[in-house]
């Protein structure tokens, strides 16, 4: 027997009969979930400031404790990261997730604890393995390596082995040593903080290797693989790695980029598997090829809620545990984890496409964002960014839009904004470099993105002649009222169609 076949024997298979009770059990999953949960948090200071020993259903628990946003757990959180034991669970936390910021801050940090990197991140990983070898019975995924695309950490204050970072160097770093037999590159170069040296020294190093599947972000994926067809000289992957059959993808839409993959890799039996893992938790695997949703993990240290969209600004929105959701609805999905997050808005939407299983698929965030490829920029990072660029060059600005320009075969990209000025700066190029700037200042995920140009190029400014935006709207039965441009998209749709209107007026 192969290596891949005993392995899967001996512990996948027998995972995939507990992920069947999906099927049936998922209500009674969570509840037992949540009764975790609420008896490790129930001696910490926010469980006795919320009462947790008196919560006896699910009921009591959405009247003792409210919906929170990072804003409304950050004091506790930098308390924790200060040293601080017991405050949103049990023990002190060593770990945090650095992710992008919000309104009041550059970057946030998530808690991970030895319970939430157990038993949520790390059986994320090996469930989508268990999925993945169910659906290709035949695959030899542990015959060869495993090229795991990491970020970097750094000391947390001066707390001793106590650390800040991306999570996939979390991850990393603390990974069983036997996985590491079988995973590229090593450790130093995966959480090497400079990408552009990272991204070479990762070429390098596996080039020769047998490498079988990939993992990681589509974006920062694809700038690695065409480092390594640039020095093998290749065509094809497969020339290279010719065993190559799965990508495990995640953190941004992999649509945009499935093209370009397919031009790379053009072999007939290579897979492409999703996955929803985030800083906060992991969340769904696409667990049947032919579907493109993805399956709710039930039996983590997670428990859900969603808030449906078309209430989302309301003072008393319907908030439901799993039981309550509705196939085709748009909810604001809530979490509560053994990180010590309490009912806590991640900012994603989805849609359930199915229920016994529950699937859904990620329809979007709760604001108007850019996140094409991993920079989440939000809609408030674009008005203090345009703030500062016109308070240093004079200009204003009477409305604007911005979309994602996918990468080209070079791997590059960058962000194009379409902004109609009532007052034009006198240079233009000065005005974009400025609001570039400001906007790596006070996003950290973006500025990992423009770091050396590498993945995210600077951003493009087109200017919008007089009426343009008025226009749009008009021609989509949208003008005055409460109709608004949508500022930021993921999607090109909006800008493409203004940039046509654009060109046409001024011929």
């Amino acid at each position: 027997m192969s290596l891949t076949s005993i392995v899967n024997k001996l512990y996948f298979q027998p995972r995939r009969h507990e992920l069947e009770r999906y099927t049936h059990e998922g209500v009674a999953i969570q509840r037992k979930v949540l009764k975790y949960l609420i008896e490790r948090g129930t001696n910490t200071e926010y469980g006795r400031n919320h009462l947790f020993s008196t919560i006896k259903s699910y009921k009591n628990f959405a009247q003792n404790i409210p919906v929170n946003t990072y804003e409304e757990l950050k004091a506790d959180i930098d308390r924790m990261r200060h040293g601080e034991s017991n405050v949103l669970w049990p023990g002190q936390v060593k770990w945090y997730a650095k992710s992008s910021g919000t309104t009041n801050d550059k970057s946030k940090f998530i808690p991970i604890t030895s319970e939430g990197l157990q038993h949520v991140h790390y059986q994320g990983g090996k469930d989508v393995v268990a999925y993945y070898l169910s659906n290709n019975p035949n695959s030899k995924l542990f015959s060869g390596k495993s090229l795991i695309l990491g970020g970097s950490h750094s000391p947390n204050y001066n707390l001793p082995n106590s650390l800040v970072g991306d999570l996939s160097a979390i991850l990393i770093e603390n990974i069983n040593p036997l996985a590491n037999l079988k995973r590229v590159p090593s450790k130093q170069v995966a959480l090497l903080s400079d990408f552009e040296i990272k991204r070479d020294r990762i070429a390098q190093e596996t080039l020769t290797q047998n490498v079988t599947n990939l993992s990681g972000v589509p974006s920062w994926m694809l700038s690695v693989l065409v480092r390594v067809m640039e020095l093998s000289g290749k065509k094809h992957l497969q020339e290279v790695w010719p065993n190559l059959e799965v990508f495990f993808h995640g953190g941004i839409a992999f649509t945009p980029y499935r093209e370009q993959y397919e031009q790379l890799i053009t072999k007939s039996d290579m897979h492409y598997m999703e996955t929803y893992n985030a800083s906060e938790g992991f969340f769904g695997i696409q667990d049947d090829p032919s579907d493109a949703s993805m399956s709710l993990m039930l039996d983590y240290g997670v428990f859900y809620e969603f808030l449906p969209m078309d209430e989302f600004e309301s003072e008393n929105p319907n908030i439901v545990p799993l039981e309550g959701v509705e196939i085709g609805r748009n909810y604001a999905m809530l979490i509560t984890t053994s990180c010590g997050l309490w009912r806590y808005q991640i900012g994603d939407t989805v849609r359930f496409t199915s229920i016994n299983p529950y699937k859904f698929v990620i329809t979007g965030r709760t604001k108007y964002f850019i996140n094409a490829f991993g920079e989440e920029l939000i809609m408030d990072n674009a008005e203090q960014g345009l703030e500062t660029a016109c308070k240093a060059t004079g200009a204003m600005i009477s409305d604007y839009t911005a979309a994602p320009i996918f990468m080209d075969a070079n791997a590059k990209c960058r962000h194009q904004w379409l902004i109609e000025f009532t007052k034009a700066p006198s240079d233009l190029k000065e005005f974009t470099t400025i609001l570039d700037r400001k906007l790596q200042e006070i996003n950290s995920d973006y500025e990992a993105k423009r770091f050396h140009d590498i993945t995210l190029q600077e951003l493009e400014i087109v200017p919008a002649r007089e009426g343009l935006f008025n226009d749009w709207l008009k021609s989509k039965g949208k003008l005055g009222g409460q109709h608004k441009v949508p500022r930021l998209s993921n999607s090109r749709k909006n800008i493409e169609e203004m940039l046509e209107m654009n060109t046409k007026k001024m011929l």
